[in-house]
């Protein structure tokens, strides 16, 4: 007899070949408990865990449907090549294409270093940072929060410290200050949120986050960027290019 895990497994893998498309009804727990020979409890907990991994969304009174956002692709070295930003495209057109994005809850502010930060960018424990701080929406969800600080001595007054920082983004400006990125470094891990970190994402307590703290560097190899992001794991798919 299957688990809800072996359950939900399979109904993945009849929504990957297409059986279910985006936006159809699952099976419910009658059908389940039906169709597996299980409890009415290993039923629901098969789709609870569809839900939970972004897979489906569950509508009271109705069911249990497929997820019809499309997952985004973020491709690591696409994203972050300089023809991208150097073209004054945004770095979030290489993720999603023609897909409606809006940015939420902008905040761009001068303050303290925090330590962690201090420490990466190579400033002394009472040099001060400017922070950029935002959510992201495709196609009107949210998928991420970013929080990025750079030194305050050396974007002070520039469109970096402007909430609209110009075609190209903050990359460009750092290239016009003299401080151009040229390599980057992300620290990635998968972990729980917090209940404060699923409401800004809209998800469900108990959908995984990813959290990848980036790191940009210029030629000297100074850092002059740290970027912390945190993603909706059900919204993402992950993909870095290696060459030999």
């Amino acid at each position: 007899m299957p688990d809800a895990r072996q359950i939900a497994d399979d109904l993945r893998a009849r929504i990957n070949d297409g059986e279910f498309g985006p936006g159809a009804r699952l099976p419910g727990e009658p059908a389940l408990v039906r169709d597996y020979g299980v409890a009415k409890m290993t039923a629901s907990g098969a789709l609870k865990l569809l839900v939970a991994e972004g897979v489906a969304v569950s509508r009271p009174g109705s069911g249990t449907y497929v997820r019809e956002f499309k997952p985004i692709v973020r491709d690591a070295t696409k994203r972050l090549s300089r023809d991208q930003w150097a073209a004054g495209k945004s770095i979030w057109s290489a993720d999603v294409g023609e897909r409606p994005m809006a940015v939420a809850d902008l905040e761009v502010y001068e303050t303290g270093a925090p330590r962690w930060v201090a420490r990466i960018l190579g400033l002394d424990e009472d040099a001060r940072v400017v922070v950029r701080s935002r959510r992201f929406l495709v196609d009107d969800e949210p998928v991420q929060k970013a929080v990025s600080y750079l030194p305050a001595d050396l974007v002070r007054g520039s469109r970096i410290a402007e909430p609209d920082s110009g075609p190209g983004g903050t990359y460009k400006r750092l290239a016009e200050l003299g401080a151009e990125p040229v390599h980057f470094s992300e620290d990635l891990r998968a972990r729980m949120p917090s209940s404060e970190e699923s409401a800004g994402l809209a998800i469900l307590p108990g959908t995984p986050v990813i959290e990848i703290c980036r790191t940009a560097y210029t030629s000297d190899g100074v850092a002059v960027e740290v970027n912390q992001m945190l993603l909706d794991a059900g919204a993402y798919a992950l993909r870095y290019s290696f060459g030999s």
